[in-house]
């Protein structure tokens, strides 16, 4: 084999190797787009307002809760901000997220929370599963479920 063609094969396998360890989408330069988001959602709960909490939830929203209440964007936020569901605090660890493509990511954390909800002071401790979509430039929460520790 001439030099030539051996850097040419050489190039080749480099680049071939070198795309299939980037992820699908640009995952990872997406992932702190997507952690800033799930942030602003977890601050957003805390401190409802409906343009917040509007600009983060997809208008299709499907939202599991772990007492089998499903809720949709507009009961969503209206429990927040009506304080029927009130979070005095939010921690948020064990996050993951998993980008699959360029307009949809896979959050995966646990939550633990100090509540309020309707005046009377509770806490909860749940994992959250949480498909985020992104919609016109900005991630969206499309679904989450959350289930008891």
């Amino acid at each position: 084999m001439s030099i030539k063609k051996f850097f040419l094969v050489a190039a080749a396998a480099a680049m071939v190797s070198g795309c299939a360890m980037m992820p699908a989408g640009g995952g990872a330069s997406a992932q702190p787009e997507v952690a800033a988001a799930a942030e602003r959602l977890r601050i957003a709960m805390i401190d409802p307002t409906a343009a917040a909490l509007g600009a983060l939830v997809a208008d299709d929203l499907s939202y599991g809760h772990s007492g089998g209440k499903v809720d949709t964007k507009a009961s969503f936020i209206a429990d927040l901000v009506d304080g029927k569901s009130d979070f005095v605090s939010i921690a948020i660890t064990e996050q993951t997220i998993k980008v699959v493509d360029a307009n949809t990511a896979i959050v995966r954390h646990t939550l633990a929370a100090d509540t309020n909800d309707s005046g009377k002071p509770g806490k909860v401790a749940l994992k959250i599963l949480g498909v985020w979509q992104k919609q016109g430039g900005s991630w969206k929460l499309l679904a989450r479920q959350a289930v008891r520790t």
